[in-house]
């Protein structure tokens, strides 16, 4: 007689940018422009592939490669610059594919989910709203709950911490290397989605565990990782 074990259903912590919501190119120019206006005339693409770290971890990385030493008032004006000129398009930011359905599958089957994102939480609040979800309701872990952000492990151990589960139960979806660096460190299985424009050689390279091409299409495919939702809530 085969014994029958009681499984735990896994639970989730979902980057924002990129992944919930397409935002990452409204930051790659906000982040070009301020880095311009501080005398750094860095390309379109390699702020790109600095996107996911913290705020403060991408300015003093591009200065760096740029060879130019920032003042701590440089460098804050570098982010106020950017706050200040993605606010400028933020309308233009919208949810991704099947961003709200993988919420409300969550919501309304019990699963255990959180959201951790590098950003603070001023920049997190009107996404939230764009997933019809606010912030007094949703676990959320952002850069201003942790000294140190994406590719540290902090975030998603806070999140993880948060849903109190333990982190090899966990699956982090996300869309970059950072991501996916900071999921494998953290002792999570890292999804990677390139949605947010890194390719899936990159996302398998920094340990994603499997890559698909946004959240619809992970919701096509959960069973290939022994994610079993309710029959008739996946994408046809």
């Amino acid at each position: 007689m085969v014994n029958e074990r009681s499984t735990t259903p896994p639970a989730f912590v979902l980057d924002l940018d990129g992944t919930l919501v397409d935002s990452v190119y409204q930051h790659v120019m906000a982040w070009r422009r301020a880095l311009s206006d501080v005398g750094i005339p860095f390309s379109v693409w390699q702020v790109h592939r600095r996107i996911g770290m913290s705020g403060g971890l991408l300015v003093e990385a591009v200065s760096r490669e740029a060879g130019k030493k920032l003042t701590d008032s440089e460098s804050n004006k570098v982010k106020a610059l950017h706050d200040m000129y993605y606010a400028e398009n933020v309308e233009t930011v919208s949810p991704l594919p099947g961003a709200r359905e993988l919420v409300s599958i969550l919501v309304e089957n019990g699963y255990k989910w959180a959201i951790a994102t590098s950003g603070q939480l001023s920049d997190a609040k009107p996404m939230l709203e764009l997933l019809d979800l606010s912030p007094s309701g949703t676990h959320l872990v952002t850069s201003d709950d942790v000294s140190a952000a994406k590719p540290d492990p902090q975030l998603f151990l806070a999140a993880t911490a948060l849903l109190g589960e333990a982190p090899t139960n966990v699956f982090v979806l996300g869309d970059s290397i950072w991501d996916m660096l900071a999921a494998r460190r953290a002792g999570c299985i890292g999804i990677g989605l390139m949605s947010g424009g890194f390719s899936s050689a990159e996302l398998m390279a920094a340990h994603a565990f499997r890559v698909y091409s946004d959240i619809e299409d992970f919701l096509k495919h959960v069973d290939e990782l022994g994610i079993q939702f309710p029959v008739g809530t996946q994408p046809a």
